[in-house]
């Protein structure tokens, strides 16, 4: 009888395929370390990356390890976050498989220092490949952990050639970013071996996605709402400056201000972490529709706390690909999250803005958003939220016949009249979209049968009339008695029916160049100030331009004292 081909893989191979499959590149030892320093409650934490060396330090300054337990740190399946299976179910920190350090060890040569305030020394300790301490003796090192990987991947030469020094950086950033924005209490100082590279300062989730994406914090806004309530009922919150100020919350850009031209910046974070989740993804992205131009996509982290049960970690060994339990209901919480946010009003803090600057960079660095009627905001002691009030809008002049100049109690603003109006009618057309019958049948020619199609969805009475003629009897009500209407009609026939009512909108708005009294106007921009989405027309364009007071008072030079400024 011949051998067997099959046999047991020895213990060493298996433990570094395993190994491999954890820390599968210096982003994962990156993450894995990281992960570790917030479990500790690190405020600070600071990271070196060296690439080419293959060597990665972290030092924070959490709460540290005893001898004994940096004796027991590598060895395998070893950890403090769960001790029985039940345990899975209740996964309350970023880590808790015990693999990363145990994987380090058997990839690199690992060492660690670790203090304990209050302990009588720290300790230096040294492991083999096989996670067993194979050094010990005490150091000096501040109150905290030092972690220090070298030669990572020198058993495995084959991933070295595979990971470039500018990838792995790059990699290694991202990573960094993803809990530095779940986690915007601590700070974060990262070097390129012995060379700074950046620094993020503590702060609220806005501040910190701003200082990511280096864009002015003005840009961005936050929203957050408490689990308890229903999606319908949700109610904005302030800007929070830590995970437990609400149960839930978001940070968006202003769809009129900032949006990218890939969705590399729309983010879900789950209880700490940030996650794939395909379904809930897609939510974010249509709560935007509508409201970002054509091939534009928005800026948007999305934060949930949510019940550990309910979440399955244990599914892929870098924990970002998740099941979540109820998806349909959060997936409606997060939409209607998204779109009361963008319903919220919020006004933009001034920045320093340089001399030289155009007047139109230094107006669209702030703004303000007080916008939606009827909005609330929940009250610090408990009590019933209170409706925000609209803005005072005045009406002064009509630009070119093209732009209406409106005066508020913090500046000016130049809205444009055509897509102000836009997206009133077509708020109004998606609340309510009704046909109307003609008095006389109108004619068309030339359609193809699935044009005919498209115009019978959207509620066209539409007949055969003769050889590729057909007789319309019911139109949109906007398009009756519009001399424009067999074009308009021509026109839907071509688009499904999301598109037609934006077409439509956008036919039926006043033109630009029309002139309008001011009774008109003001008529106009009461209307708009009560749509539910006042930034962006349906096709993303910004309705308007804030002129906010106090940027005119530092373009105009009103803080320069006049014996100065006249050079006496």
């Amino acid at each position: 009888m011949s051998a067997s081909l099959i046999q047991p893989l020895p213990q060493e191979v298996v433990h570094l395929i395993a190994a491999g499959e954890v820390v599968d590149t210096v982003a994962a030892a990156v993450r894995e370390l990281a992960e570790n320093a917030v479990d500790a409650g690190a405020t600070r934490i600071t990271i070196s990356i060296d690439p080419h060396r293959w060597q990665v330090r972290m030092a924070d300054n959490g709460s540290g390890m005893t001898p004994m337990d940096l004796q027991q740190a590598a060895t395998a399946s070893s950890t403090s976050k769960i001790r029985r299976a039940i345990d899975l179910q209740a996964i309350h920190s970023l880590g808790f498989r015990g693999e990363a350090l145990h994987s380090l060890a058997q990839l690199s040569a690992l060492e660690i220092s670790s203090y304990q305030a209050g302990a009588a020394q720290g300790w230096r300790c040294q492991y083999d490949s096989h996670g067993q301490p194979q050094r010990m003796e005490p150091t000096a090192i501040a109150p905290g952990t030092v972690v220090t990987v070298r030669d990572l991947f020198q058993r495995l030469p084959a991933r070295r050639r595979a990971l470039p020094p500018a990838q792995q950086l790059r990699h290694s950033q991202a990573a960094i970013f993803a809990l530095a924005l779940c986690h915007p209490q601590i700070t974060w100082q990262v070097q390129q071996g012995e060379r700074p590279w950046f620094k993020l300062y503590p702060g609220s989730r806005t501040e910190r996605l701003a200082q990511i994406l280096r864009l002015p914090a003005a840009d961005f806004m936050a929203y957050g709402w408490p689990k308890a309530n229903k999606a319908s009922q949700d109610a904005p919150s302030h800007d929070v400056t830590s995970p437990c100020d609400a149960l839930h919350d978001l940070v968006l850009a202003l769809p009129d201000r900032r949006h990218r031209y890939r969705p590399d910046w729309v983010r879900l974070a789950i209880n700490g972490r940030i996650v794939h989740c395909p379904s809930l993804e897609q939510a974010i992205l249509g709560a935007f529709h509508r409201t970002l131009p054509r091939g534009r996509y928005p800026i948007c982290a999305v934060h949930l706390q949510v019940d550990p049960a309910l979440v399955d970690w244990n599914r892929h060994p870098a924990k970002t690909e998740v099941h979540l339990q109820q998806m349909a209901d959060w997936r409606e919480q997060v939409s209607a999250a998204i779109a009361a946010a963008l319903r919220q009003g919020i006004t933009a803090t001034d920045s320093p803005m340089p001399r030289t600057a155009p007047l139109f960079e230094v107006a669209e660095s702030g703004g303000e958003y007080n916008l939606a009627q009827g909005e609330t905001r929940p009250p610090a002691n408990g009590a019933a939220p209170v409706p925000q009030p609209l803005l005072p809008l005045t009406v002064l002049a009509q630009v070119h016949n093209t732009y209406i100049l409106v005066e508020h109690p913090g500046g000016l603003w130049l809205i444009e009249q055509h897509i102000a109006h836009e997206r009133v009618i077509y708020e109004q057309l998606c609340d309510r979209w009704q046909t109307v019958p003609l008095d006389q049948p109108l004619l068309l020619s030339g359609l193809r049968e699935a044009q005919v199609e498209r115009l019978q969805q959207i509620g066209v009475e539409i007949d055969a009339f003769g050889e590729e003629v057909w007789a319309v009897r019911r139109v949109p009500q906007p398009l009756k008695g519009r001399p424009d209407c067999a074009e308009a009609l021509q026109e839907l026939s071509r688009t499904d029916a999301e598109a037609a009512i934006v077409a439509t909108a956008c036919r039926t708005a006043i033109r630009n160049g029309t002139p309008l009294a001011p009774a008109q106007m003001q008529d106009l921009v009461a209307q708009w100030q009560q749509t539910r989405q006042p930034q962006t027309c349906p096709h993303g364009r910004p309705i308007y331009l804030s002129l906010a007071e106090s940027q005119l008072s530092r373009f105009f030079r009103r803080h320069w004292v006049i014996g100065k400024s006249h050079g006496i």
